[in-house]
């Protein structure tokens, strides 16, 4: 029984080819591409605002030279949103499910903001490995401590997301198959469950977006 939950999660294939690939690139060819008219329709414009309330979020924060950062944040969030968003749909297969495409995503650019963190303020990011004020005994303690935090940041990004998103899929499984196998002997029983699994695919879709704008803010901040 447990082989069968599980099997949700294997990325699967099509005459021994795995289809990963596809579920990746198929969300950018769902999103519509904005065009040189004065007026866009309603679905362009309402992605032109949501993008832009979402930069403006995001960046508010950070100062102007983290500004540059906007493109391939905002493309990373919508690329996590629509992967997240299409999983919840009946036979789809969500990549973020999988550890090692979101290690694959987060090892990347926690690297990256790292390296020109170094770079570009090496005082100030050496200073995030010890605290202001701290008693002299405790120093060699507390850089330990913040440097295997620095790099447990990447492990924690990547795992946070597969676990929401594989723990939110087995409750829809597990109670979808309650209903069901409820339904036609204790339909009493069944109503309420299928209310549930009703308020839990809810609150999934909330989860699929929370999950995508964490992951993002966790890597601007």
């Amino acid at each position: 029984m447990m082989t069968n939950l599980f099997d949700q999660f294997m990325s699967p294939t099509y005459l021994g080819m795995p289809l990963i690939v596809l579920a990746l690139g198929l969300p950018w060819i769902l999103w519509p591409s904005p065009s040189s008219r004065w007026l866009n329709n309603r679905l362009v414009t309402l992605q032109s605002w949501f993008l832009n309330r979402f930069t403006q979020q995001l960046l508010l924060p950070i100062n102007t030279g983290g500004h540059k950062w906007a493109l391939i944040l905002a493309s990373l969030m919508t690329f996590l949103l629509s992967m997240n968003l299409l999983g919840l749909l009946p036979y789809t297969f969500t990549p973020t499910t999988q550890l090692s495409l979101n290690m694959g995503l987060a090892v990347p650019f926690w690297l990256a903001t790292v390296i020109i963190g170094m770079r570009n303020q090496p005082t100030a990011a050496l200073g995030h490995l010890l605290p202001e004020g701290t008693p002299t005994p405790l120093i060699p303690v507390l850089i330990v401590i913040e440097t295997i935090s620095l790099f447990i940041r990447p492990l924690a990004l990547g795992v946070r997301l597969t676990a929401n998103l594989t723990a939110g899929h087995l409750l829809i499984q597990l109670i979808a198959t309650a209903a069901f196998t409820l339904m036609t002997s204790m339909t009493t029983v069944a109503l309420p469950t299928t209310s549930i699994l009703f308020l839990l695919t809810l609150l999934e879709i909330a989860v699929a977006m929370i999950q995508a704008y964490v992951f993002v803010l966790l890597l601007s901040l």
